[in-house]
């Protein structure tokens, strides 16, 4: 099983993309997993799993989303304040590494899933300091699996290559975040 893994990673167009891609969020879930089985000290282990979380989502959102499938999204301000999403996507005539591809949507998915259930452990607990920390890595996950989503969404209904599209959203990540902070404390 481990030649036939270390066999489609090095299929891929972008080895060392993808292994950033994976490493970030790998570590980010296992120092949370070890902090809370082998030490007490929830500010370092909350500090270390916020910067992981940041380095992961900024590396998906401009480095490893465009060289694996070809997305990269951000958000702007516009001039009344309104929140604009934008969407890129490449060159249709693009190949898209299949191997990068499969890799790519099925940790961007999987990893928000993975928060979600420690998030219910975490409740099961009654560790709310640490549900703190999964519900920020919930909420990050989640906003780049949403984001590439549309983006990929967005980019198979254009077909027009470096095409861009703005969409006013007034603070729809706050909406998200307010919404899972609310079911999660029932509020």
């Amino acid at each position: 099983m481990a030649e036939e893994n270390a066999f489609r990673f090095s299929l891929s167009s972008h080895p060392v993309a993808l292994g950033f891609f994976l490493g970030f969020r790998l570590a980010a879930l296992l120092t949370y997993i070890f902090g809370l089985i082998f030490t007490n000290n929830f500010v370092l282990i909350f500090i270390i799993v916020i910067l992981l979380l940041a380095a992961d989502f900024w590396n998906t959102k401009n480095v490893t989303g465009r060289l694996l499938v070809g997305l990269r999204w951000w958000n702007e301000s516009s001039s009344n304040g309104d929140s604009i999403w934008v969407f890129e996507s490449a060159d249709p005539q693009r190949l898209i590494n299949g191997t990068d591809s499969r890799f790519f949507w099925t940790v961007l998915y999987s990893t928000p899933v993975v928060w979600g259930l420690l998030a219910f452990l975490a409740i099961l607990k009654f560790e709310l300091i640490w549900l703190s920390l999964v519900i920020i890595a919930v909420i990050l996950s989640s906003t780049n699996a949403m984001a590439f989503t549309r983006c990929d969404r967005f980019g198979k209904a254009s077909g027009i290559a470096n095409s861009m599209f703005a969409r006013s959203s007034r603070g729809l990540v706050q909406r998200v975040a307010g919404g899972l902070i609310s079911r999660v404390y029932g509020g």
